[in-house]
């Protein structure tokens, strides 16, 4: 059963069926582009954004996931490369990787302004079942967004928390400052 996310909010994350170890979760992001009336009627400019998987060791940055390294070091974090979409394989997230944020940014400098009917949906990659849905924000002259972060719990256990938090940057690089606070 999916749960619909609010800013700030976490949800642990066990297989849908309660089963096994810590699961595999696919982010995936969608958006619309807001239509706007030209001289010929309504039309809609593609939106091009990226999104990012930035891995934190104790507040250290220690990789990061994006369209120009699609695997993490380690192997437990995957870009697709064509779809918004990032993989994390949480049982092989080596112990020492304490977060992982997800941000997404318009690498050619569009602003969310542009954006409509913008989501993004955790999904259980082992049964497909979506395990959480978190609407963002649209509109806004701003660059970037801080999605959502992954973290072990005090148990040990994987939780993800919603954080939705505008940035200016165009790139993970130029959000650090953003990230960092919500770690």
């Amino acid at each position: 059963m999916s749960v619909s996310l609010s800013t700030g909010q976490s949800i642990r994350l066990d297989h849908a069926d309660g089963e096994g170890g810590p699961p595999v979760i696919r982010l995936d992001l969608d958006w619309q582009a807001t239509p706007r009336r030209g001289m010929f009627g309504w039309r809609r400019r593609e939106v091009d954004l990226d999104a990012s998987a930035v891995l934190f060791a104790d507040g250290v940055l220690t990789d990061v996931v994006f369209f120009q390294h699609l695997v993490s070091n380690d192997g437990s974090v995957r870009h697709t490369g064509e779809s918004e979409s990032i993989t994390v394989d949480l049982g092989r997230v080596p112990d020492r990787i304490t977060r992982i944020v997800f941000t997404v940014n318009s690498y050619n400098g569009q602003s969310f302004a542009e954006l409509q009917h913008f989501h993004c949906e955790l999904v259980d990659e082992s049964t497909g079942a979506e395990l959480a849905r978190f609407t963002l924000s649209g509109g806004g002259e701003h660059r970037g967004q801080v999605l959502a972060k992954v973290g072990r719990d005090e148990g040990g256990a994987w939780e993800l928390t919603a954080i939705g938090v505008p940035t200016h940057g165009q790139t993970f690089r130029e959000m650090l400052p953003v990230i960092e606070k919500h770690l």
